[in-house]
């Protein structure tokens, strides 16, 4: 029996399996035990963070960089404070564990009156149960051990957020017939017939098309899936774009990478080819009203091919159990006709044609800021954008390696951007993130640097301060889009640590990039000061077609 796992101690040792070296989250008496175990257990790094709503973003931002996050917070205080973000990680299918701790299975008789209790014992794990895959409560030795592993392999599986909830009299007790621990992946399968089918009608619709498109969307970078494509692309011929949730799915200087699909937002060129196309391939994406719902032209059903790890439809026919992975690597071997790839030429000259030189003494403006960022992010940066002109002005710089972006493009959520540096980084020491995120954004989560200077993290935070919520104010503009003005340059004094600039022109914000690059010691937050009606070309674009809904 000495030998023999506790539910704790298996459950730590399976996310390890998942490649998982970090648990974010905030301590509370339900879950204390369970902390105790991750510090013994050595397997782990438990990183703290201000908030619990910031560690389910770090985690969120680490699953999308690592392939698998884990967030672990007390019972209803803490777990409630995550149902937001978990949410995000659920509509952006990003796998993230929530693991909550709650009150023991001997302490629920005869229905005490516990702190932290809401409504019924199970109200919290109900909730959970609509924005996860899978959920679970770990209350029984004899199930534990089969009960991780299967929601493990669900959240694997399908890319999306799980829920565990842990008694904190189950810590410690001993599981149940355990057998050698090997990781349980729920592997996806497909129907060789309807395979076989399906792949006859795509090469055929492909062969007989005269503009192919493929779409590579978000599932591409979520279920590992970018060399098959670009192996796919090497095939056929066919030309690629992204669309702003994928964004980074692939280098964006691969020669046959035509850009970023943005609807009605986007570069005309692009939006053209994409909803001209007699024969588009979606694979891996998402239809969101953000990427497809605000295009010029309709996306026609009869003229797509669309796999996801969840469906296939081509054309108006449905085919059931034909898996992701397995059509793509069928169609590389199909009878496909290969054909002189079109191109735009350079997507990065494209985005970088006009150089960056300071005018001194000028006011700095979004479209100015953003065409010098364009110069400064190199293939170590990991640009990280929260919601409204942070993203939609970051979507045209060119990033140079796959999955080095990363925003809530679909659920847009704010306050997503500075959490997520502390995730990222730690996902991956080698990328230094470059934050860009509104003022109003900054005041829900800001408070997460601190977490940054406590574990050594460097990130280059990029404040667009406008006083106030700038998308809003041009959907319907109000004193209740205005802000508190906070001198984000004394943060650093604030939380010990860091560099802090304010920036009003162009070339002050030259001279802070600049300086922010050469500090790699700790983070650097620069206050970018805008006119508070000023914005993107995108922006503008996306908020007059939202603006005819709001009114």
């Amino acid at each position: 029996m000495e030998n023999t796992p506790t539910v704790s101690s298996y459950l730590i040792q399976k996310l390890h399996e998942y490649g998982i070296k970090h648990i974010f989250g905030v301590p509370g008496d339900y879950i204390l035990g369970f902390y105790d175990e991750l510090i013994r257990s050595n397997m782990l790094k438990v990183v703290n963070t201000c908030d619990e709503q910031g560690a389910a973003f770090a985690a969120d931002a680490y699953a999308r960089v690592k392939g698998f996050g884990a967030v672990c917070i007390t019972y209803c205080v803490g777990g409630l404070k995550v149902v937001n973000a978990t949410a995000q990680a659920y509509a952006e299918k990003s796998p993230v564990a929530v693991i909550s701790g709650a009150p023991g299975a001997k302490e629920r008789t005869k229905n005490p009156l516990l702190h932290h209790v809401v409504r019924e014992y199970d109200t919290q794990q109900k909730i959970f149960e609509h924005i996860t895959v899978a959920s679970t409560v770990l209350n029984n030795p004899s199930t534990a051990q089969a009960e991780i592993d299967r929601v493990l392999s669900m959240a694997f599986r399908y890319k999306r957020p799980i829920y565990i909830e842990l008694p904190r009299d189950m810590v410690s007790i001993p599981v149940d017939n355990v057998p050698n621990c090997m990781k349980v992946e729920y592997e996806e399968r497909s129907d060789p017939l309807a395979m076989a089918e399906a792949v006859e009608e795509a090469t055929a619709m492909i062969n007989a098309s005269r503009k192919p498109v493929i779409v590579a969307g978000v599932e591409i970078q979520r279920f590992g899936l970018q060399d098959q494509v670009l192996q796919l692309i090497e095939t056929t011929g066919v030309p690629v774009v992204a669309t702003i949730l994928s964004k980074s799915v692939i280098s964006e200087n691969y020669p046959y990478y035509l850009g970023l699909y943005e609807g009605a937002m986007g570069d005309d060129r692009v939006r053209e080819i994409v909803e001209s196309s007699d024969c588009l391939i979606l694979l891996g994406a998402l239809m969101t009203d953000i990427d497809f719902g605000m295009a010029v032209t309709p996306i026609d059903q009869s003229h797509t091919i669309y796999a996801t790890s969840e469906k296939l439809s081509i054309r108006h026919h449905n085919f059931e159990n034909v898996g992701l992975r397995y059509f793509i690597r069928s169609l590389r071997s199909a009878n496909i006709t290969r054909r002189e790839p079109l191109r735009l030429g350079s997507y990065s000259n494209r985005s970088a044609s006009t150089p960056f030189l300071a005018d001194i003494g000028k006011k700095i403006t979004v479209q100015r800021l953003f065409l010098r960022l364009a110069s400064f992010i190199t293939a170590d940066t990991i640009v990280i954008a929260d919601v409204g002109d942070s993203l939609f002005g970051a979507l045209d710089l060119v990033i140079q390696r796959d999955t080095e972006f990363l925003a809530p493009a679909f659920y847009t959520s704010m306050g997503f951007a500075v959490p997520a540096a502390v995730g990222a980084q730690l996902a991956d020491p080698k990328l230094r993130p470059l934050v860009i995120v509104g003022d109003g954004a900054f005041q829900m989560t800001g408070m997460e640097i601190s977490t940054a200077v406590r574990y050594q993290l460097n990130p280059i935070v990029i404040v667009l301060n406008n006083d106030g919520y700038g998308t809003e104010r041009r959907l319907l503009d109000g004193p209740f889009n205005d802000l508190q003005h906070w001198e984000y340059k004394n943060i650093p004094g604030i939380v010990g640590g860091g560099r802090g600039f304010i920036v009003n022109t162009e070339d002050e914000f030259d001279v802070a990039l600049e300086a922010a690059n050469q500090y790699s010691d700790g983070f650097c937050i620069l206050d970018v000061r805008l006119d508070p009606n000023d914005g993107s070309a995108a922006l503008k674009r996306l908020t007059d077609v939202l603006g005819k809904r709001v009114r």
